[in-house]
């Protein structure tokens, strides 16, 4: 399985619309696991996405569907968690738990051998989880320190059930899909291709003795040697290696589990926990060596404190199903001599015509069945396929899209030129779709709101909003994009809008005691109406200017409205007539006109009023001051 994620188109794609994939974790025979941000719950999550060629197969769409529903079914601590599944496109794909750590074997592999008290206390972790899965019928068929996650604080999660059956589902394997894992496959699986429990407890009994050495029970120069070794040889006692420390009821513990006949092993993760957890408490209480523990933990019988899994088989439709009680204890299980006999005979056979054939069948299984895997970046699918014939493989492809690859060319293969493969076996390679590019959406007009989605939706993200004022735009809409509409970008490119904020508002100035007219000229330039609201009498305010206004500051929306109240000038008065009247009934004349009497003797002869200044009946304002002349 390769891990780099270099020049991995996938990088930055945005998956049902909810995943955004972030760098690459690890590629498989079926899938690749990325690190992604679910945007939905703003958490990281690892996402598991199919092959596209495999996508379009009916049959292992469906099995993927049973994968992900029965991992889903394990809720445990100490088991990586399914969250999601969907497709997208043609790819299917599961959502998983991202465990930001090591796998368990780094931890062996820097830190190998351990303590006997640190190597049980990991092991219970993953017996915890697997005697979980076990008590749901599921079993994993592929336990290896590669698929065992340690999280902080050294907490560890057992991995990639996903690939896991169920108990009831078909169990045939061939023996080609051990080659990745045969150092912790049990003699059954190698002979018969058929796992159970026993098969898991096995896988995990290999573990414990790699932890507690350092070294893996069973080696060889090639997995058929490694296998042979399995079925043929027991697995000696972890202390016979040469560690110290490790007490006897340990080993005998690791040989329970490791036993070559399922019959003679324990039953599952459950009765290999309760063992586990007897031997954690031998050795904090400092037990040294115990011939009686041992004993115990050697036998297959269940302990009083044990118990074994029993699968309850799928029921009909609304039927009611009795549910069998767990608690009873399971007589070990005893194969008759007859089928092991039967079991042999298939790998006794190999055996044989491998004597047979002597030097040259030796030379094919090590090195002649093994070819190179070409480079194929570069050429097109029919050179990839022509080359792979040279090389006596086939090719199945997958597209994506290629920064720097044109397209109908071959982006990468798995696994990668150089490396050893099976001859005629099946390699994989990636052709590319050229750039990933994507129409920017017509969006002028649009509700900014509206907007976001439309971008969302053509694989783009919505970049710097500008709001600027406009006269022809409604508030909150869009007036234009850049890049502008209609051009090609890539994947996740930021689009800025620049959004409409409504007409902009006119500043009012004060025309208090100036000219309508040149009020009326000002707003109306600016988009304001003009009104007049009364039209008064003022004495200090010339007929035809502003009295007041409304509003009298502040801004208004254009199209809005200013009113005004306009000056009609003073009130105006006739100049009363007064000729002939005597001094003061003149006076009083004036007086009661509203206007103010002076006097002017010409002289005093007669003593009455002649005329006035201004004249008789000229309309003067009110209060002003009239000359009455008396002779």
């Amino acid at each position: 399985m390769t891990t780099t994620d270099a020049s991995d188109p996938m990088v930055g794609r945005l998956v049902d619309d909810r995943y955004r994939i972030v760098r690459r974790l690890a590629r498989g025979g079926m899938a690749v696991v990325y690190v992604a941000q679910d945007l939905r719950l703003a958490r990281t999550v690892a996402l598991k996405m199919m092959y596209e060629s495999l996508g379009h197969d009916p049959d292992f769409v469906r099995r993927f569907d049973v994968e992900a529903r029965s991992a889903a079914r394990l809720v445990h601590p100490h088991v990586v968690g399914v969250f999601d599944q969907g497709v997208d496109g043609d790819r299917p794909y599961l959502v998983m738990e991202y465990v930001d750590g090591p796998t368990l074997r780094s931890v062996v592999t820097d830190q190998a051998p351990l303590d006997p008290s640190r190597a049980v206390g990991l092991m219970i972790q993953v017996a915890e989880g697997v005697a979980a899965a076990h008590e749901a019928g599921i079993i994993h068929r592929d336990l290896k320190p590669e698929n065992i996650l340690v999280a902080a604080r050294e907490q560890l999660k057992v991995a990639d059930f996903g690939l896991a059956r169920a108990v009831t589902a078909t169990t045939a394997s061939g023996f080609s899909t051990l080659l990745g894992t045969v150092s912790y496959a049990a003699p059954e699986v190698v002979t018969e291709g058929q796992a159970d429990t026993r098969s898991d407890v096995y896988a995990l009994g290999v573990v414990l003795y790699e932890l507690l050495t350092g070294k893996q029970p069973h080696t060889g120069e090639t997995p058929l040697q490694v296998a042979y070794s399995h079925v043929h040889t027991n697995v000696a006692p972890p202390s016979s290696v040469g560690v110290p420390g490790i007490p006897d009821y340990l080993d005998a513990l690791v040989l329970a589990a490791t036993a070559r006949e399922p019959a003679q092993r324990l039953a599952d993760a459950g009765v290999l926990l309760a063992r586990l957890r007897q031997v954690r408490d031998a050795l904090a209480a400092g037990v040294r060596n115990s011939p009686l523990l041992a004993a115990q933990q050697a036998a297959v019988g269940l302990g009083p404190d044990e118990t074994a899994t029993q699968h309850l088989a799928s029921p009909r439709p609304g039927a009611t199903v009795a549910v069998p009680n767990t608690t009873a204890k399971l007589a070990p299980v005893v194969v008759a001599r007859k089928r092991r006999r039967r079991r042999l005979l298939p790998l006794l056979a190999v055996l044989l015509i491998l004597g047979l054939l002597g030097g040259a069948g030796s030379w094919y299984l090590l090195e002649g069945r093994f070819t190179t895997m070409p480079a194929l970046a570069g050429l097109t699918e029919a050179e990839a396929v022509g080359l792979a014939k040279d090389h006596h493989l086939t090719v199945h492809f997958n597209s994506d899209f290629s920064e720097t690859v044109p397209a109908g060319k071959v982006i990468s293969s798995d696994p990668d030129a150089g490396v050893r493969v099976i001859s005629g076996g099946e390699v994989s390679a990636y052709l590319s779709k050229g750039p990933e590019r994507y129409t920017v959406p017509k969006l002028a007009g649009t509700p900014a709101a509206d907007a976001a989605a439309a971008l969302s939706n053509a694989h783009l993200a919505l970049g710097t909003p500008t709001e600027v004022w406009s006269d022809t735009v409604a508030a909150g809409v869009v007036i234009s994009s850049d890049p502008d509409a209609g051009a090609s970008v890539k994947s996740g490119t930021g689009v800025n809008l620049t959004v409409s904020k409504g007409p902009q508002p006119v500043t009012l100035v004060s025309y208090v005691g100036k000219p309508l007219a040149e009020a009326k000229a000002f707003y109306e330039g600016a988009g304001l109406k003009v009104a007049v609201s009364a039209e008064q009498n003022d004495d200090r305010v010339p007929s035809g200017s502003v009295i007041s206004q409304d509003p009298a500051s502040g801004t208004v929306a254009k199209g809005g409205t200013v009113s005004f109240v306009v000056s009609k000038g003073p009130v105006m008065v006739a100049v009363p007539k007064i000729t002939g009247l005597a001094e003061a009934a003149a006076v009083k004349a004036i007086t009661n006109a509203g206007l103010k009497a002076n006097v002017s003797y010409r002289s005093k002869y007669l003593m009455r009023a002649t005329n006035t200044n201004p004249a008789e009946g000229t309309l003067v304002p009110k209060g002003s001051a009239v000359t009455i002349f008396i002779v």
